[in-house]
């Protein structure tokens, strides 16, 4: 998840728990273990600038190398003590080791750093949303929308922080706003490894009901069938609203929407 210091988005977790007693049936060699974090490359040069090592630590971020790319950075912020940019991007590779107290500690020195840096207002929202306090994420996102109210990425996480509290309306208009700025916010999303905090399967479902209605808004079927048919996959129960939103008024015009519903139809049937 490679990304400027102006986006941050998150990487999914997926948490495997083992029995001790299935460990117990196999030899060594069938046995899983974790490899600790190594650092792939030399320490930084302490004669180095900060540009150069800041411009190392960022290729090393790119590369998902973040340990090494916080050694770089550390060494920059040693010599650059009032650098916000450095706190933040500190933060953010903290934050890709689910460190998340440390990536907050980060993010808030880069605000005492700059007050205006949104950012890491935004990126401090992030950790709050990952440890799950939406109230105190949506505080935090709401404060780097005054200082930049045109970044979609920020509506972005609000919509998704809304979401998890179940605020729906909220959530649509926050996405919808993401939308209008940045029609392929969402491929973003998906690419980087993005995800919205889901209770249930039915919440899924209904978020990819919602990202279908919001595209075929903007007249943009194919990704209005895509989420369209995610939601239909994932069980969302009130689909048929489909045939009434007038969102949707255009695309059941289309022929792959009949297709699509008449797949669901036989599919139900079944």
């Amino acid at each position: 998840m490679s990304r400027p210091a102006s986006f941050l988005r998150l990487l999914p977790i997926v948490a495997v728990t083992f029995s001790p007693l299935a460990f117990a049936q196999f030899s060594e060699l069938d046995q899983i273990q974790i490899a600790p974090p190594m650092r792939q490359i030399q320490p930084p040069s302490q004669d180095a600038s900060v540009k150069e090592l800041e411009r190392t630590g960022d290729e090393l971020r790119a590369r998902k190398a973040y340990l090494d790319a916080i050694d770089y950075y550390q060494v920059a912020q040693n010599k650059a003590p009032d650098d916000a940019a450095l706190y933040n991007k500190i933060g953010i590779s903290q934050l890709m080791l689910q460190r998340y107290r440390d990536a907050g500690r980060s993010f808030e020195e880069a605000i005492k750093k700059d007050h205006r840096f949104s950012d890491a207002y935004n990126n401090l929202g992030v950790v709050q949303y990952e440890r799950r306090k939406y109230r105190a994420a949506i505080k935090q996102y709401k404060k780097a929308m005054e200082i930049a109210p045109d970044m979609a990425s920020f509506y972005s996480n609000l919509g998704a922080a809304y979401f998890a509290k179940k605020k729906f309306e909220d959530a649509s208009r926050s996405y919808a706003r993401a939308l209008e700025l940045d029609p392929s916010i969402f491929e973003h999303s998906s690419r980087t490894g993005i995800t919205a905090q889901m209770a249930s399967p039915e919440d899924r479902a209904h978020y990819d009901y919602v990202l279908a209605r919001l595209y075929a808004k903007i007249n943009d079927p194919e990704h209005s069938l895509q989420y369209l048919r995610k939601a239909i996959e994932d069980g969302y129960k009130s689909v048929k609203n489909v045939y009434t939103d007038p969102e949707f008024a255009n695309l059941r015009k289309d022929a792959r929407f009949e297709e699509l519903m008449k797949e669901h139809t036989v599919a139900l049937s079944e």
